[in-house]
């Protein structure tokens, strides 16, 4: 069995909320089977992207990498920038996690990123 079939063969679909304008951290782990070990995880590469249909662009995500998890992170100055309007969903952006290691590329997490809008501040 190799890492991709633990971890890829059926990409775990999230929903992340975030408020816009807000940084927004998102902790992904990576545990073996007794779920409590973190994997190694020392040689991959982590990409996350977040993709807005409605205004075509697509927004790096930052990632950090811990010892068996990552964090993927929206800073405020990329937030701000999703949604309109002051309604409890402002966007709703497809975003993901991409892991590259020396023989495989896979995507172990989609989903959705649901906006709300921010009220205080913005008037």
């Amino acid at each position: 069995m190799t890492i991709k079939d633990q971890f890829g063969q059926k990409p775990i679909h999230l929903k992340w909320n975030v408020v816009r304008g807000d940084t927004a951290k998102l902790k992904v782990e990576f545990l073996e089977n007794d779920e409590s070990t973190y994997f190694d995880i020392s040689d991959w590469t982590f990409a996350s992207s977040a993709y807005d249909s409605k205004g075509d662009i697509v927004d790096e995500l930052d990632v950090t990498v811990g010892t068996g998890y990552v964090e993927i992170v929206a800073p405020s100055d990329i937030t701000e920038t999703w949604g309109e309007g002051f309604s409890s969903v402002i966007a709703e952006l497809a975003f993901d996690l991409e892991i590259t290691t020396t023989d495989e590329i896979w995507t172990p997490i989609i989903g959705t990123i649901v906006v709300a809008a921010d009220i205080t501040g913005s008037l």
